[in-house]
């Protein structure tokens, strides 16, 4: 479905990814961990064609991604929703026009679909209050929520996620897992997610890939992980503060 192949990224003579390689399975839920600043985003930013790797493969249901032409990146993209941390919302839209912006660029639907489907998609992620706010009026969290509902109208094959949790309370963190899970019962949605939320990585995980100094050094699936003995993941996963991990 996705394969990263021997990725190498740097910026500014920093490296960032160096031979990054692992396969995503079509419907896995694939979460990255690791500290801040290893890649993981820059990762997500590969496999979604906003970034060339210097070096290596992204492949994409087969197709070289990297180095490919606009017209076959915009292919590509077109099974793919990405959820920004930020939440990426246009400003000068209410959240109900954000959320319906690709329906109505899509051109498929009805005035009465695009309706149908926007408020669908407002009930399911608890944002019906706040339909017609403008973004500068809504929190942080809400706002995550909106970009995830503007992904979901689409009804994408696979979903990048970029910390869908941060910034969320308990209740509401939870309501995303479980509906990163049901988009892959429901769907066969593939997802890959990147967080720092170990309960989350835990819980909607299938594998969990470790990044460390922009390199893969453990995949396996939650209990793997939670059990392991590689020093470096066993001090991310625990928080502990000595250890092999370099506390900058």
């Amino acid at each position: 479905m996705i394969e990263l192949i021997a990725i190498h990224k740097s910026f500014n003579g920093a490296k960032i990814l160096n031979g990054v390689h692992f396969k995503i399975r079509k419907g896995e839920t694939f979460v990255i961990i690791g500290q801040s600043g290893t890649g993981k985003t820059v990762t997500l930013r590969h496999i979604a064609g906003l970034t060339d790797p210097d070096s290596g493969e992204v492949l994409i249901e087969g197709v070289r991604m990297n180095g490919a032409r606009n017209r076959v990146k915009e292919k590509l993209r077109k099974k793919m929703g990405i959820v920004f941390q930020s939440g990426a919302l246009i400003n000068w839209m209410s959240v109900r026009d954000n959320i319906s912006l690709p329906l109505r660029e899509n051109k498929l639907f009805s005035p009465d679909e695009i309706e149908r489907i926007t408020n669908e998609k407002l009930e399911l992620l608890q944002l019906k209050d706040a339909a017609d706010k403008m973004p500068a009026d809504i929190s942080g969290g809400m706002k995550k929520r909106a970009s995830l509902a503007r992904v979901l109208v689409i009804n994408p094959d696979i979903i990048l996620y970029d910390e869908p949790t941060s910034g969320l309370d308990p209740v509401m963190s939870e309501h995303i897992n479980e509906l990163i899970r049901r988009m892959q019962k429901d769907f066969d949605v593939t997802s890959i997610v990147v967080t720092h939320d170990m309960q989350s990585a835990y819980h909607i995980a299938d594998r969990i890939a470790m990044l460390y100094r922009g390199e893969i050094v453990q995949c396996g699936t939650p209990d793997e992980i939670r059990n392991t003995e590689n020093p470096i993941v066993k001090q991310f996963i625990t928080g502990q503060v000595t250890g092999p991990i370099e506390v900058a």
